[in-house]
């Protein structure tokens, strides 16, 4: 997959090139999965929920930009083009968080920040436009009435912020995040994932845990990418 490359030379973190997205289910693929969650025992809702909201069930599209909006993403307006960008800490996240915006048609950049950290930030666009705008309320970032959340929003928050605890998932908000906590709580609640805001050393994070909330957050976000560490991303089980 080409990418942009980085930013003022920078060389690229290990792993490099980043790797091929998988291709999105087709309608067939989810009507098996549904049938599977059947035959596991789970009811023909669960199996429509699947099918309807987890990562897998449709092609990439920018909305999905919003799970990164919902955690530690800022965006910047430009007149009618927008950025967005997010600092990361792993090496795989960059390669995984550059394809996915490649996967949408995003040219997309990365530059080192310090502490084996990265940065990751697309182009300015008008194809963000409308999506930032709709996130910014003055310089304060605010998800907008119509904020939800599914399977590949869940995938581009746990990629850019997300990370295992205890067997936990932690889902960083980052900074600033007050106006944000409310409304992404509620979401993540509205997908059948309730969970409670803790404060952490970067801003508050919620925590998915138990084992029914991590099986279900492990059938939305989908199966991990082929760079992403086993111990960095939840598993059914």
């Amino acid at each position: 997959m080409p990418l942009t490359g980085p930013v003022d030379g920078e060389a690229a973190p290990g792993l490099f090139p980043a790797p091929e997205l998988a291709p999105p289910a087709t309608r067939g693929d989810t009507d098996r999965t549904a049938r599977r969650g059947m035959a596991a025992g789970r009811t023909n809702d669960a199996g429509r929920q699947l099918a309807f909201f987890g990562a897998e069930a449709a092609e990439p599209a920018v909305a999905d930009l919003a799970g990164l909006l919902a955690g530690p993403a800022e965006v910047s307006v430009m007149g009618g083009t927008a950025r967005l960008a997010v600092v990361v800490d792993d090496a795989w996240r960059v390669h995984v968080l550059v394809a996915e915006l490649e996967a949408r048609r995003l040219p997309t950049s990365w530059a080192a920040v310090g502490g084996g950290r990265h940065t990751v930030r697309t182009a300015y666009t008008r194809v963000l436009k409308p999506l930032v705008a709709a996130w910014l309320q003055g310089p304060a970032k605010r998800p907008p009435d119509a904020f939800y959340l599914d399977g590949r929003g869940l995938r581009l928050w746990l990629v850019a912020a997300g990370s295992m605890a205890d067997s936990d998932v932690l889902l960083r908000l980052g900074p600033a995040a007050d106006q944000r906590v409310v409304p992404v709580g509620a979401a993540l609640a509205a997908v059948g994932l309730p969970a409670v805001p803790e404060p952490g050393p970067d801003g508050p994070a919620y925590r998915i845990t138990g084992r029914r909330l991590l099986n279900r957050f492990a059938e939305l976000v989908g199966d991990p990418p082929p760079t992403v560490p086993r111990a960095a991303w939840p598993h059914r089980g």
